[in-house]
């Protein structure tokens, strides 16, 4: 789920950085701590949206920095277990799909990208046996999120799955949504 959070931290200012209006060097350096920043509690942020308030800085002797108490707003990521997802396929593997979404990756393992038995080929393609389904880069996806790690804060992990219902590729759902005629439905209808 993404999230407008408002956040209130102490801002480091260096020296070099005093020529500008203190917001604007207190925005620069808000977006260098945080945007990208990944934390179990924050989620993911995708961009420093706002600063608010900015009060009188402090210079901290032997540093020479100032220090800056403001208020600012993030646009944040916050995966939740179960959570309905919309990505595109970055990258396919012989293990499964990666999709972009949207600042954030997920990875479908092979055996949750469609309910199917799967074959990977060296083109980057994701086949179904029966169903003759295909999964390949570039392809709008719905997916739901399976599993979350965020033991390594440099590498997050997000599991996602789409072999429920109403899941997978955006073509395959817009197919199962057409109605399908029935053989007596179009023979009553010629009589007609």
């Amino acid at each position: 789920m993404f999230y407008k959070v408002k956040v209130k931290d102490y801002v480091r200012v260096p020296p070099k950085m005093f020529d500008r209006t203190k917001k604007e060097a207190v925005l620069d350096n808000i977006k260098t701590s945080y945007e990208n920043f990944v934390s179990k509690e924050l989620g993911f942020v995708i961009n420093v949206v706002d600063v608010g308030e900015v009060k009188e800085g402090v210079i901290v002797p032997g540093d020479g920095a100032g220090y800056y108490e403001a208020d600012f707003e993030l646009l944040t990521f916050k995966p939740e277990l179960n959570e309905l997802v919309f990505g595109v396929v970055r990258d396919i593997t012989d293990f499964g799909a990666f999709l972009d979404l949207g600042g954030v990756e997920g990875m479908v393992h092979i055996s949750q990208s469609m309910d199917d038995y799967v074959s990977f080929s060296k083109e980057k393609v994701l086949q179904g046996k029966k169903t003759n389904q295909s999964l390949k880069v570039g392809d709008k996806c719905k997916a739901r999120i399976i599993a979350l790690s965020y033991k390594d804060l440099n590498n997050p992990k997000i599991g996602l799955s789409m072999r429920q219902e109403g899941l997978g590729k955006i073509e395959w759902l817009e197919q199962q949504k057409e109605p399908v005629v029935k053989k007596s439905q179009s023979k009553e209808e010629g009589k007609k």
